[in-house]
């Protein structure tokens, strides 16, 4: 017998002197982080609220209940009485019965009243019918994403499910080593901008902190096949950890399962659906481009299959040395500072991943409070000591004025954007704006998948903030269903609206210009000098975008010259970054403050700065690591 085979027998036995004796276990099991209880009595489970919180408490673990397949209501039935027991203003669109796993997926416009308080209705489907509820929201926009996400993993419901019970029985085997130590492998993103990766280790566990490309370098990948990563086979790591999906974190990661690799991969629920949108139009656009696919789409499927997905706050083993804590960063939708707590308190360590300190239109600031963190892996993006930025109100009332000058001159605003996050941060101000009669009405074109990466905002509301979710869930109120949200359908469109005579604005990606729609723009505005350029994400040192925003006045595209007559603007107060002051701000206060931390994502000098800066104020031991190089913390 192994291992895990005990340690499920010795838990079957504390379940069976915790659980009444007229309630039947007929099986346990582990799937992924969460120990799964099988009954024939889901109905009586679901009548005592306080019996998994219980068992939770005492075993230490997340459970969840399923109901044996044979002591379910007919599917027939079961949703005539779950439909009566849901009220109706959750505008239920759909229920789905997955008898393997006795689960029912519910889907509704109204999540919450289908929950009901602290969970009682779900408790009530359960008690009326034994099948096991699980919710999900309609989309308020049609998100051909999450549809195709949801639709695919029921699909590969049985694949996946052996793979959560392998994940579960890697995570809860015995430790292989008495040794304790725990080391930070950096394999990019240090002195530079992109190509996020970084392999935390222990003696028994290998985990792998990102990956992503390099913008403006497609060229330019992690150093991923040194033996500290896949170099001695991608098996040999235990878990990947996402903390968000744009692409200089995430584009790369679905080549790890070209390579082999065949583990979980812990992200948000949204960043698993964005990860899903942004690579699939990375494999577009390398194919547009003319460059060669970095991965085929079933690796992009293979990815998505393997993601579990975790809540903020939810502690969660991941290996038998390694509980994981994700928290919010502020950055994007489902962004995460991610928290790892080493062995029986032997260690802490926090990747800031990409953050915003401060609360922004969309997002609440990041999170930076812990039990105990030793060391912090930080961004640096803005860490030059000239790197501050206007507030948020100075730059909305920037963006205004352009807008407001454009409509004058009959030109247009071409912002090159994050499809992610910043396009949607945008929507909101000019929504607002034009509601208030603070700018002109005028059209807003959305193009490349911004509409799309709207709508899976739109099916996540609880990861934004409070304000904008209360007007999502009102449909007469959502900001990003605006009369002036145009989304650009056909590539042919681009020429017809540069060429029309009325005052615009256009929101493309990618940001920095490096390829895709927002160059087919800069091609048809840039000879306009009616026209205005306004950068509001970092450019990263070699792209099209740095160049312009330094001035250049003719620029090479695909061989061709192009003369740029068009206004140039930047307004930084719009990043999805922490600004210097944001990072020192996160340092400052964070608590417990680290005891050393390692400065990364951020040119040469930008790293460098912030770490004397963090040195000399804040008493922290402070590092700039090159890529390739090794910390041993303990």
């Amino acid at each position: 017998m192994s291992t895990v085979d005990k340690q499920l027998e010795d838990v079957r036995a504390t379940i069976d002197e915790e659980v009444p004796n007229h309630i039947s276990i007929s099986d346990v099991t582990y799937e992924g982080p969460e120990l799964v209880i099988y009954t024939r009595d889901p109905k009586e489970f679901a009548a005592d609220g306080d019996l998994v919180r219980r068992l939770a408490s005492k075993l230490r673990k997340r459970i969840t209940v399923r109901p044996d397949p044979d002591v379910l209501t007919r599917p027939e039935t079961a949703e005539e009485r779950i439909r009566e027991i849901i009220p109706e203003d959750a505008g239920v669109s759909g229920l789905q019965f997955l008898a393997d796993t006795g689960e029912v997926l519910i889907e509704a416009e109204k999540p919450g009243r289908v929950i009901g308080r602290r969970g009682e209705t779900l408790r009530e489907i359960t008690k009326a019918v034994g099948w096991t509820p699980d919710v999900v929201r309609t989309p308020p926009i049609e998100s051909p994403t999450v549809s195709n996400v949801r639709d695919f993993l029921t699909q590969e419901r049985d694949d996946r499910r052996d793979i959560l019970e392998r994940v579960g029985r890697q995570i809860h085997r015995d430790p292989m080593s008495s040794e304790e130590w725990v080391r930070v492998t950096t394999l990019g993103g240090c002195r530079e901008v992109g190509r996020a990766a970084y392999i935390i280790s222990t003696a028994d566990t290998r985990i792998l902190v990102d990956c992503g490309d390099k913008p403006g370098e497609r060229t330019e990948q992690p150093y991923l096949d040194v033996p500290e990563a896949i170099g001695s086979g991608a098996s040999s790591l235990d878990a990947v950890v996402l903390t968000h999906a744009h692409l200089d974190h995430a584009a790369l990661v679905p080549l790890l399962f070209e390579h082999g690799y065949d583990g979980p991969i812990y992200c948000t629920e949204p960043t698993r659906d964005l990860l899903g949108l942004m690579t699939l139009d990375y494999i577009g656009r390398a194919d547009a481009a003319g460059r060669k696919r970095p991965y085929e789409t079933e690796m992009v499927r293979e990815a998505v299959k393997h993601c579990i997905p975790l809540e903020y706050g939810d502690v969660t083993d991941i290996a038998p040395d390694v509980k994981l804590t994700l928290h919010n960063a502020g950055h994007v939708l489902g962004s995460s500072v991610v928290h790892f707590h080493i062995g029986d308190g032997l260690y802490n360590v926090a990747f800031s991943g990409d953050i915003h300190y401060d609360n922004t239109r969309l997002f609440d600031g990041a999170v930076n409070e812990f039990p105990r963190v030793e060391t912090l892996v930080l961004e640096s993006t803005y860490g030059g000591r000239n790197d501050y930025q206007t507030d948020q109100d100075d730059s909305e009332r920037k963006l205004k004025r352009l807008v407001s000058e454009a409509a004058d001159r009959e030109g247009t605003v071409f912002v090159p954007v994050h499809a992610v996050g910043r396009a949607q941060e945008l929507m909101v101000v000019l929504e607002e704006a034009m509601r208030e009669g603070d700018v002109p009405e005028m059209p807003v074109y959305l193009d490349g998948m911004i509409w799309e990466a709207t709508a899976v905002h739109t099916t996540y509301p609880d990861y934004l903030r409070d304000d904008v979710k209360d007007r999502i869930h009102d449909a007469d109120r959502n900001p990003f269903l605006a009369d002036e949200f145009t989304p650009v359908e056909d590539g042919d469109d681009r020429a017809a609206i540069a060429e029309r005579e009325e005052a615009s604005v256009v929101l493309a990606p990618p940001s920095m210009l490096t390829d895709g729609p927002a160059r087919t723009w800069l091609g048809h505005l840039a000879p306009d000098p009616d026209s205005t350029l306004a950068f509001v994400d970092y450019q990263a040192k070699g792209t099209l975008g740095k160049r312009i925003q330094r001035g250049a006045d003719e620029v090479r595209i695909d061989g061709d010259s192009l003369s740029v007559e068009m206004r140039v603007e930047t307004i930084d107060g719009f990043s999805g970054h922490a600004d210097r002051q944001g990072l020192e701000n996160f340092v400052k206060t964070m608590h417990p403050r680290p005891e050393k931390v390692l400065c990364v994502d951020g040119d040469e000098s930008a790293t460098q700065d912030l770490s004397s800066g963090l040195y000399h104020d804040y008493n922290v031991r402070t590092f700039t690591p090159e890529n390739l190089e090794t910390f041993r913390f303990v």
